[in-house]
């Protein structure tokens, strides 16, 4: 799969929408109280009743490691708010070999960026059962992550980024992880009747989602995530 999105519909199994941006209007309005740049309703949406930050995982030998388990190594603790360079004691913008990696324990950093395929084949069947349209869903993809050219390809704004959008059910949402090897996931997702939203960043190691109590305590409960419940207005990473 490739080429430019002049000569592509499609991203992975999800449609590029270039003619109709009205589905992400709700997300661009500037109403009292929308998400501010760098908070976590600025990354996913403002108005819900309950948000969680999902963590990406880092990594031994590729296989995921939670923050937990990392933290722990080094007689610390994670919570809600906590960076990832708290979690291993080391300044964000300085590393040495030291930095990087406990023997046994984690070799790689979370990675930066839009939810993780692990992380998001962990939260489909969850977000699944808190909407009513979960074949019906739409999704922002910030035009400039540089794995194909979008020249005429119109964007939505958010706090964050501008964004394309793209449509299809929701399973769909890693088919371009299968299908584009290194591609990224789109940044947000959410269902048509708007039940829920998921938001991410390039620059950010956490995914965060917005929706009812009910689906923040299944999140937050479930045994292949490692989530923290946050508030709307909390700072980002």
């Amino acid at each position: 799969m490739g080429g430019s999105a002049e000569a592509s519909l499609t991203y992975g199994r999800l449609k590029v929408e270039r003619d109709d941006l009205g589905p992400a209007g709700w997300l661009t309005e500037r109403r009292p109280g929308y998400g501010e740049f760098g908070t976590v309703s600025g990354v996913a949406a403002p108005g819900f009743a309950a948000y969680a930050r999902v963590l990406h995982p880092a990594a031994l030998d590729e296989r995921p490691v939670r923050w937990e388990t990392v933290a722990a190594a080094y007689a610390r603790r994670v919570g809600a708010l906590t960076d990832w360079y708290e979690v291993i004691g080391a300044e964000r913008f300085y590393q040495n070999a030291e930095d990087y990696g406990l023997p046994g324990v984690w070799d790689e950093h979370p990675a930066e960026g839009p939810t993780p395929a692990e992380v998001a084949e962990a939260l489909i069947p969850v977000l699944t059962r808190h909407t009513a349209t979960p074949e019906r869903c739409w999704f922002g993809l910030w035009h400039g992550y540089g794995r194909r050219e979008w020249h005429g390809t119109p964007t939505f704004s958010t706090p964050e980024r501008d964004e394309i959008l793209l449509s299809g059910p929701l399973a769909d949402v890693v088919s371009v992880d299968a299908e584009e090897p290194f591609a990224e996931l789109p940044d947000l997702w959410w269902p048509r009747d708007r039940a829920w939203c998921v938001g991410g960043d390039v620059d950010l190691v956490s995914t965060y989602v917005c929706g009812s109590e009910e689906l923040i305590a299944e999140l937050l409960a479930a045994p292949g995530l490692e989530a923290h419940r946050v508030a709307a207005g909390d700072r980002v990473g």
